[in-house]
């Protein structure tokens, strides 16, 4: 059995279902909407390079890099805006960002 571009395009569908999912289920927990977040891109990034093998050009696999790119730097604002909320509240939850207002 071979795997064709559907197999690959269905399995980006469902790993972009299940984040919109989790983002849509917990909005208390930081950590989880970053998760969420990140896996939303791989999934799309999955799309990419599926269609860049099926069309044989690089282009959808060298914008993968740039997205990875991009993750890497929204994960670490992302993480040093947790540990500012942290520990200025002790908490980590969604709802605590407002009082970050400056």
């Amino acid at each position: 059995m071979t795997l064709t571009l559907g197999h690959f395009l269905s399995l980006g569908a469902m790993l972009f279902a299940l984040s919109v999912i989790g983002i849509f289920l917990n909005r208390k927990n930081l950590i989880v909407l970053l998760m969420a977040i990140e896996l939303m891109l791989l999934a799309v990034n999955m799309n990419f390079v599926a269609f860049s093998h099926y069309l044989d050009d690089m282009h959808g696999q060298v914008f993968v890099f740039f997205i990875l790119t991009v993750a890497a730097a929204e994960s670490a604002i992302g993480l040093a805006i947790l540990v500012l909320l942290f520990r200025n509240k002790t908490s980590i939850n969604a709802e605590d960002l407002n009082t970050l207002k400056g």
